[in-house]
């Protein structure tokens, strides 16, 4: 019994830690390396209304694009992996990975301690948090501080901004200022409603998008704050699939060493300086 479990251990420290970084890519080795994944067509989970991570190609609309789509065809063509997009609204996407209705979640997740319990993630690039408002910011909403209190403020489902906001509604009400009201989105399209149709003063999500959307609708929306997070987005796959965790860190790691995937951010006007080295993370 002893010898089993210490055994495991090693499997399971083998699979965790980093290989050497590849910067050749071996589509011919796909047995050789992934044995489990000959002969499956994959699904990799994706929101179509994520710019500039996952959109509609505006001259064919049944051809996503975008920067995590170039960089999953990137990885999965290196290791020569069949696939597909599943597209579905992102707040549904974990739950669909996690009932084995995809098999990759790779659009803009965040890395979290929590969200590693239930999936394990290849982190590929460093986040941060952007306010998208009204043009003009008329609400003068300066950060993640007394300038929230009394606005309304929209946050997605699930992610880190949520409890971020209700820790200033917090602050906002001790200190006898008007709190903050929270309304929850699910989905990137539902939250940008909010803003234009005046219901929310400010909408929190990833930097990259929201400077997306500035980018595109200068008329209508601006940037109103900016923050680094400090956590990385990663791809995301189920506990059990090691040879498909492997086959994303290598296919990453070649990305990185062949500069492909720098090209990919200056494709999308994404900083490249927030590239991270591939890393496995799991709990």
């Amino acid at each position: 019994m002893t010898l089993r479990i210490s055994l495991f251990g090693l499997v399971t420290l083998a699979a965790s830690l980093p290989a050497f970084a590849q910067s050749v890519c071996e589509p011919s080795k796909l047995a050789q390396k992934y044995p489990s994944l000959v002969g499956k067509t994959l699904k990799i989970g994706v929101d179509a209304q994520t710019p500039p991570y996952v959109m509609r190609d505006p001259k064919d609309f049944s051809k996503l694009i975008g920067f995590d789509a170039d960089l999953a065809r990137q990885v999965f063509d290196c290791a020569g992996i069949k696939y597909e997009f599943f597209v579905g609204g992102w707040s549904g996407l974990l739950p669909a990975l996690n009932a084995k209705q995809i098999d990759v979640f790779w659009n803009n997740l965040y890395y979290t301690p929590d969200r590693a319990k239930q999936v394990n993630f290849v982190t590929y690039m460093q986040a941060g948090t952007g306010a998208l408002a009204a043009a003009g910011n008329p609400k003068k909403i300066t950060g993640f501080d007394a300038s929230l209190c009394g606005t309304t403020v929209a946050v997605g489902v699930g992610t880190v901004e949520e409890p971020q906001v209700r820790a200033e509604d917090a602050k906002c009400k001790a200190a006898g200022k008007p709190g903050v009201t929270v309304m929850v989105f699910p989905d990137v399209a539902a939250g940008t409603r909010l803003v234009q149709s005046g219901r929310a003063d400010a909408m929190l999500y990833d930097l990259a998008l929201i400077d997306a959307l500035v980018k595109q609708n200068p008329e209508a929306y601006s940037r109103a704050f900016k923050v680094l997070s400090g956590l990385n987005i990663g791809v995301a796959v189920s506990k059990d699939s090691t040879d498909l965790l492997n086959a994303i860190r290598d296919g990453l790691q070649v990305a990185q060493a062949t500069q492909k995937q720098k090209a990919i951010f200056e494709k999308y006007t994404i900083d490249p300086d927030l590239q991270v080295t591939a890393e496995v993370k799991t709990r």
